[in-house]
């Protein structure tokens, strides 16, 4: 039988490196606004939608007085006075379904036009990414999406219409982020990044010699493994737009000195969990490190996601959402309480790491923290009520509230992410969302 020998694929060190997690199948233009309130960092927590009613919690006003099961986490005191919980505000088409690009897009599955011109999906991540580069505010990556367990379906991220594959393997990411700049010595670029041009080759070298590889191994394999060279290539690709690798870009700036965690190895367990526990770290020291701006994570796809916890297993889609009904969702509950904890988990580390460009402030000072959903109602499918989590200090300028701040809109769902936008200092909306919005403002009710 024909074998493919593994020094094929660690023809150079960066290859190796990049195509680690797949050895086992071997063996088997937006204006900015620099502001006084202005965060300088978005990171979007994406997962799949929920149970309403089990997620609201109870409220006078806008003041919550008792957080549900599901969010009891974010009673946390170290955070919960800058924690804003939002829902009522429905999508576009409601009745937009699995998969559907709504959530952080804007736009659904309808046709949208200008003067007879096709509008392409944008997310909220590529479309602030864009507007910081446009107006100069370059880093070596423009932005950064990760998240395990996320192939074979849609992902949350869009960029000119296509569907963005997250990078699943937190050692791929690991060495794709802190291989992407010279860190020794406080050595700064003068030039095109020649660490991401030697990348690029080396990416194009293993792209090659995967081809026999992909004829070789079952769909489901091959699905996985062009999944991580598609999101690897996405990522090349803002490495050279941010790095001085294009006509007309300029140098991403500075190199901030900091020392990067370690380098990870992918969790083995049947559990996505683990990995994106690993993935949010990486984020967190990429934002350390300044090496980007704007970083995503998502759990899961609009289809599944395998839970593998010490107190729950199970799968998060048939299991807990369509067949939770049975224990009034117990499953479901239990996962959401550990996605919230997780969230609270994420802020505490970025309260950890003092803000790169400015030491006398932290990371969670500086940073706007979006926890965005595929749909509303998870079991009933429908986009009627989108929920979000808003938290950070996000620069002084999120509207936030002692014990936590809830906030029940009925207006279009994307205004919230305007608002996001507008945090990060792009005021002109032009080329985002539904260009069919009567009121193409961010919601006043969060801004401070």
């Amino acid at each position: 039988m024909h074998t493919i020998r593994r020094r094929q694929l660690l023809a150079s060190a960066a290859g190796g490196l990049l195509l680690a997690p797949f050895y086992s199948i071997l063996n088997g233009q937006p204006v900015y606004a620099a502001g006084a309130k202005q965060a300088k960092r978005l990171l979007i927590f994406g997962t799949m939608g929920t149970k309403p009613d089990m997620w609201t919690p109870k409220f006078s006003g806008e003041t919550i007085t008792q957080f549900s099961a599901m969010t009891a986490a974010f009673a946390d005191a170290e955070v919960r006075d800058k924690i804003v919980l939002i829902e009522g505000l429905p999508a576009e088409n409601v009745s937009n379904n699995h998969g559907a690009p709504d959530a952080i897009t804007g736009m659904g599955n309808g046709y949208y036009a200008v003067n007879n011109v096709q509008q392409l999906m944008q997310s909220l991540d590529q479309f602030v990414a864009d507007g910081l580069v446009k107006a100069g505010v370059r880093r070596p990556i423009s932005s950064l999406i990760l998240g395990a367990e996320t192939s074979g379906a849609n992902s949350m991220f869009f960029r000119a219409g296509k569907n963005l594959p997250p990078i699943a393997s937190p050692t791929s990411a690991f060495n794709s982020v802190f291989s992407s700049i010279p860190m020794v010595g406080g050595m700064t670029p003068t030039g095109p990044d020649p660490v991401a041009k030697r990348r690029k080759s080396i990416l194009d070298l293993i792209t090659a010699e995967t081809k026999d590889l992909q004829s070789r191994v079952g769909a489901a394999d091959r699905s996985k493994l062009e999944s991580h060279l598609e999101s690897i290539r996405e990522l090349e690709n803002k490495l050279g737009a941010s790095s001085g690798g294009g006509g007309g870009s300029v140098d991403p700036g500075p190199v901030i000195m900091c020392t990067p965690p370690g380098r990870p190895t992918d969790s083995t367990s049947k559990s996505p969990l683990a990995n994106n526990l690993l993935h949010l770290d990486i984020i967190v020291n990429a934002f350390a490190c300044d090496i980007t701006r704007v970083a995503s994570i998502q759990w899961g796809t609009d289809q599944t996601m395998q839970v593998e916890l010490p107190t729950l297993k199970g799968e998060q889609h048939n299991g807990f959402i369509h067949s939770g009904a049975g224990e009034n969702f117990k499953g479901l509950v239990a996962l959401e309480a550990w996605q919230a904890e997780t969230f609270v988990n994420l802020l505490k580390a970025l309260k950890k790491k003092p803000e790169p460009t400015d030491p006398s402030q932290t990371l969670f000072d500086s940073t706007l923290v979006v926890w965005a959903r595929d749909m509303g109602d998870a079991v009933d499918h429908n986009m009627k009520s989108m929920r979000f989590v808003l938290a950070g200090g996000a620069g002084g300028y999120l509207k936030t509230g002692s014990g936590g701040r809830y906030i029940h809109d009925t207006s279009r769902h994307e205004r919230v992410l305007l608002t996001a936008a507008a945090a990060m200092g792009i005021t002109d909306f032009k080329g985002f969302g539904d260009p069919k919005l009567a009121t193409k403002t961010p919601l006043p009710s969060l801004i401070a």
